[in-house]
């Protein structure tokens, strides 16, 4: 995958706390910002357990799921798919070609509280159920023939032996769940796509007055070049206009030098992102 920063320093301490002979391999990033297929192919093996990608990857780009799940398959490996923004599967075609799909639900009214609680979730093929952590709910028929949700599967390791078991359900947990169960059922189906179309949107209007890093798809979230101004300067223009600017990338990723990431959602006004634009003039600097 288009490694994200964290990834790069987190896996690999995980695999070494755990004394885990699990190793890891990132592939590139392609010109156009998703994973670089070609590279990926050349990287596994038949010894490879599973490629794990995330869509939309860290820079905002939606990932060719499909491709990278046909490259996996064949040697025998498993797809993992992550999405850190829910509110994209209202338009995005859903990852059905993964074997595991898992992700967070911060965007569905989950406020990030300075890095969380959030919710998680996980789902997986058939044959992989009974491996999952957690207990699965499933759908059935009240007595009156109404629809209603049941306890399908829970694994009695939560109960009888603790110490072996792969999951743990807490009050705080099912809240932060319950929060994200409201906002669907406020929005619906249609009410999601309709959130999704306005960040979609909205950040393509932002990109069309920028210069896009790179010419995949995006949702609502792409890496802009600033040119003549510096990221540090832009964002403290910015400041000054009670306005967040972009995370500089320079940081994790020195060939994305005066790069930032950028996100506009449905709560970005079109005053406050002409904003951002004016800020990445060079004129604005002289001025």
């Amino acid at each position: 995958m288009p490694s994200r920063p964290h990834d790069q320093q987190s896996l690999p301490t995980h695999h070494a706390k755990r004394r885990s002979s699990v190793r890891e391999e990132f592939a590139g990033v392609a010109d156009a910002g998703g994973i670089d297929l070609d590279e990926l192919e050349r990287k596994i093996d038949d010894q490879t357990a599973a490629v794990i990608i995330q869509s939309p990857n860290f820079f905002g780009i939606v990932e060719n799921v499909n491709a990278a799940a046909e490259i996996a398959h064949r040697r025998g490996a498993l797809l993992v798919v992550v999405f850190t923004e829910a509110v994209s599967l209202g338009i995005l075609q859903p990852p059905s070609a993964a074997d595991i799909v898992a992700g967070e639900l911060q965007s569905f009214a989950i406020s990030p509280s300075y890095g969380g609680p959030y919710a998680g979730t996980i789902a997986t093929k058939e044959k992989f159920i009974r491996q999952m952590p957690g207990r699965l709910v499933g759908e059935t028929l009240d007595s009156r023939g109404n629809r209603a949700f049941c306890l399908t599967l829970a694994t009695r390791e939560q109960h009888i032996r603790r110490e072996k078991a792969t999951s743990n359900i807490c009050t705080n947990q099912a809240l932060i769940a319950l929060m994200a169960t409201v906002f669907m059922g406020v929005y619906g189906k249609q009410g999601l796509r309709e959130l999704a179309e306005q960040n979609l949107a909205k950040a393509h209007y932002l990109s069309g007055k920028l210069q896009p890093r790179f010419n995949g798809p995006f949702f609502n979230e792409f890496v802009a070049a600033a040119h003549g101004r510096s990221p540090d300067e832009i964002n403290r223009a910015l400041l000054k206009k009670k306005v967040i600017g972009g995370l500089p990338l320079a940081r994790w990723y020195p060939e994305l030098e005066n790069c930032v990431l950028l996100c506009a959602t449905e709560m970005s006004k079109r005053e406050h992102m002409d904003e951002v634009a004016q800020a990445f003039s060079p004129a604005q600097q002289a001025a």
